[in-house]
């Protein structure tokens, strides 16, 4: 019992004495209806320190991360419409050198279609003008095969009717006059 009530005197020494009858036990502190004034003293001051430290130091540095945070999204979203209207001329750009480049292409494709075309007419001439200069030849070539042959023709008659009518009849007709009937016979 010794040892107890020297723990005692040094609980009591250290923690304060507390003046509670022998027996009863005192009540939890926080639910101690005699400490409420106390503890509510202390959760106002409490509350207005927090109150205080928030009003004048956490809000306006989340006010400032906010801010900065604000600016930087519109500035990358000012970056982001400068880049896109920069892609947009540069697009704009690209299909009017394209179309620039169909447009010379087909300058080109139709200039050299009619060169060629004008080619082709030119060599078409001069086939049609050495083929009629070779139908020309070849018509008088023709014309005088013809007479040549018509001449002789009238030499092959001459000589057909005078042996005919040396064969048919037994008279003798002069040359002459074949060769003159044989010509009349043919006008």
């Amino acid at each position: 019992m010794a040892s107890e009530n020297l723990a005692r005197e040094a609980a009591e020494a250290t923690h304060g004495a507390v003046d509670t009858p022998i027996g009863v036990e005192s009540a939890f502190p926080p639910f101690d209806a005699a400490a409420f004034p106390s503890h509510l003293f202390w959760l106002a001051v409490s509350f207005g320190l927090l109150y205080f430290l928030m009003l004048r130091v956490i809000v306006p540095r989340l006010g400032g991360i906010l801010e900065d945070r604000r600016d930087r999204i519109a500035g990358d979203l000012g970056e982001a419409e400068r880049l896109r209207e920069e892609t947009d001329a540069a697009i704009e750009a690209y299909e009017t050198e394209l179309a620039d480049a169909r447009k010379k292409a087909h300058g080109i494709a139709a200039e050299r279609r009619d060169q060629i075309k004008a080619d082709n007419e030119a060599k078409r001439r001069k086939a049609e003008d050495g083929l009629t200069e070779k139908v020309r030849d070849a018509e008088s070539r023709i014309g005088e095969i013809k007479a040549k042959a018509l001449s002789e023709v009238e030499d092959i008659a001459s000589d057909a009717v005078e042996a005919v009518i040396a064969t048919i009849a037994p008279i003798s007709a002069d040359r002459s006059e074949i060769t003159a009937a044989v010509k009349a016979a043919k006008e």
